[in-house]
């Protein structure tokens, strides 16, 4: 299955202007969203009846709904455009999701396409007010580097979640190759049964770690997202003891991201 948005002939500046405004009103919005969310919403939803696990599912269906509207809003106020291919190979129990990370929103997207996905989240996220309502009622996991962060990842894959990763651990410095941390690789070993890359691709790039979100390029952005082919975690386990098979998975993990990511460079060079 393959979702994608037109992408529309750009013209000189592509609309700067207004886009720089349906940019700022879509931060205000995202903000305003996850105060609501925590106020009114899960406050709500926790009246439900059922368990605290079901009560993390119903969170987690409102958040991915939420932000692919958002995705979609974005979409059709002109700030971007958008191909999802291989989104029906996403939200398998027990599979892990990895993917770099160009742009501050690659977690909108994932957690948009995967409606009960579990998601390794940054730990400033657990202190703003804007979102630590949602990632708590949520359950996601705090990225703080912790051996207890390895082991409720790993325990989330083991009950059959869906767990989304960024082995980077933030944002890819502009220019530069995705530099992998091991964490993700050793999470993957104890509790994955399969681990699906996804290459994320944005261009022109925004919302890096080094720009500011009013700096906005001229022409409208692209997001690309494709899913690749499985890859078996036990294939890497076989290799030795858990530290060296980590590092062999990482490295190849590593290699994987930037043979895509320097393929599609070659396949969008004039």
């Amino acid at each position: 299955m393959e979702l994608a948005t037109q992408a529309m002939t750009n013209k000189p500046r592509d609309a700067y202007y207004w886009r720089l405004f349906a940019t700022a009103a879509s931060f205000v919005l995202f903000g305003f969203g996850g105060l609501c969310l925590r106020l009114l919403v899960f406050p709500l939803l926790s009246c439900l009846p059922g368990s605290a696990a079901r009560h993390r599912g119903r969170a987690r269906h409102t958040i991915s709904w939420l932000f692919w509207f958002f995705i979609r809003l974005m979409q059709r106020a002109g700030v971007l455009t958008y191909s999802v291919e291989g989104a029906e190979k996403l939200g398998r129990p027990g599979q892990m999701i990895i993917a770099n990370h160009p742009s501050l929103i690659d977690v909108v997207f994932l957690i948009g396409l995967v409606r009960q996905a579990n998601c390794v989240v940054k730990q400033s996220l657990w202190q703003n007010p804007f979102t630590r309502g949602p990632v708590r009622d949520a359950g996601y996991i705090s990225n703080d580097g912790s051996a207890e962060m390895l082991d409720a990842a790993a325990a989330a894959l083991q009950s059959g979640q869906t767990l989304i990763i960024f082995p980077e651990g933030t944002r890819t410095t502009p220019g530069a190759a995705p530099a992998f941390h091991r964490g993700g690789a050793a999470i993957a070993l104890r509790g994955a049964t399969i681990i699906t890359p996804v290459v994320i691709k944005v261009s022109p790039t925004t919302l890096t770690k080094a720009e500011p979100w009013y700096r906005i390029p001229k022409r409208r952005v692209h997001f690309s997202l494709r899913v690749g082919a499985d890859i078996e975690p036990q294939a890497f386990a076989a290799l030795g003891p858990a530290p060296q098979a980590s590092r062999k998975l990482n490295d190849y993990l590593h290699h994987y991201f930037i043979k895509e990511l320097a393929e599609d460079e070659r396949q969008t060079t004039p």
